[in-house]
C-alpha cells in the first residue's frame, strides 16, 4: 500500500480544505497520512485531523524550528499529551523532532544548545512510551544519530534523508527507516537519488513532506500527499524494478518502523 510517512495536513497552504486533500490522496490509492506535529500549539490539531480523516494519523513534538519561541513548560505540555494520546489509536510517533543547522538562526552556539535540550527531551519522551520518532535532520545528520544512540526510542524515520551512504548505514543501524519524497524527483539531486537506487529497499520509506518539498512536476507550487503513487513510480525507476514492488516494500517498512499505524491498517 501506498503511505505517506510524512505530510502537513494543517498546513495553511491548505486553506481550510485539508480533508479534502487526505480525500484526494485516498482516492489515488494512499491508504495513510501521517501527520507531525510542530508544535504545542498544534498538537490538538493534528489529532484532530487524525480523528477526522478516515486515512490519517498523526504524531506530537516539536520541531527545530520552533524550539526559539518554546519553554520547558511546553515539554511538560507535550510529555501530558503524550500521556493521554496512547488511548488513542491514530497516534502513533513522536515528532517532527530533531535539529536544524541549516538556517543561521539557529546554527548560533546557544540555540544548538537548546535545540539539542529539546531533542534530548523529547527522545526520552519517546523512549518512556516505547514509541519510535520522526526526526528532523537537516544539516544534523551526525548529531541527531548521535544522541538517537545514546537514548534510544523505539525506532524511527529520519526525515528528508540527505545524508552520506555512511550516515544512512548508522540510522539502519539504530533501527531507523530513511524517508525519500519530492527531492529525488530532480535530476539535478545526484546524491539523494543515488541513495535512493542503491540502499536497501527494506530501508526506504516514501513522504511527501507536504505542503513542502514539492516534486518536479509540481515544484513550485504546493506539495500534496496524493502525488506520493508517483514519487514511488520515480523510485521504481531509479532502482529498475516494478511500481508494485516499491509500493508493497515501502508500505510494509512504514508499517514495521510505525507499529501503530499498522495496528490501526489492521482494525
Amino acid at each position: 500500500m501506498w503511505i505517506d510517512t510524512h505530510c502537513h495536513l494543517d498546513a495553511r497552504e491548505y486553506g481550510g480544505a485539508s480533508l479534502d486533500v487526505a480525500r484526494q490522496a485516498q482516492e489515488q490509492g494512499v491508504s495513510m497520512i501521517v501527520i507531525p506535529a510542530i508544535d504545542r500549539h498544534n498538537l490538538d490539531i493534528v489529532a484532530g485531523l487524525g480523528a477526522r480523516a478516515p486515512n490519517a494519523c498523526y504524531g506530537l513534538g516539536i520541531h527545530p524550528i520552533c524550539v526559539p519561541k518554546s519553554t520547558d513548560d511546553d515539554l511538560a505540555a507535550l510529555r501530558a499529551s503524550v500521556e493521554a494520546a496512547m488511548a488513542d489509536p491514530r497516534f502513533v510517533a513522536i515528532g517532527e523532532i530533531g535539529l536544524d543547522f541549516f538556517l543561521p538562526e539557529l546554527a548560533e552556539p546557544a540555540m544548538r544548545e537548546k535545540q539539542v535540550h529539546f531533542l534530548r527531551e523529547q527522545l526520552r519522551i519517546a523512549r518512556d512510551f516505547g514509541l519510535p520518532v520522526l526526526t528532523h535532520v537537516r544539516k544534523s545528520q551526525d548529531q541527531v544519530l548521535k544522541h538517537v544512540r545514546q537514548i534510544p526510542p523505539n525506532g524511527g524515520i529520519a526525515h528528508a534523508f540527505n545524508g552520506s551512504f555512511q550516515q544512512a548505514q548508522g540510522y539502519i543501524d539504530a533501527g531507523f527507516k530513511l524517508g525519500f519524497g519530492g527531492n529525488m524527483t530532480f535530476t539535478r539531486a545526484l546524491q539523494i537519488r543515488r541513495l535512493a537506487a542503491e540502499l536497501p529497499l527494506s530501508s526506504i520509506v516514501l513522504e511527501t513532506d507536504a505542503p513542502d518539498i514539492s516534486p518536479a512536476w509540481v515544484h513550485p507550487g504546493v506539495n500534496t500527499p496524493q502525488q506520493i503513487p508517483r514519487i514511488g513510480e520515480v523510485l521504481a525507476e531509479l532502482r529498475g524494478i516494478a511500481v508494485d514492488e516499491v509500493r508493497t516494500a515501502t508500505g510494509a517498512n512504514a508499517r514495521t518502523i510505525l507499529p501503530r499505524m499498522s495496528s490501526l491498517l489492521d482494525a
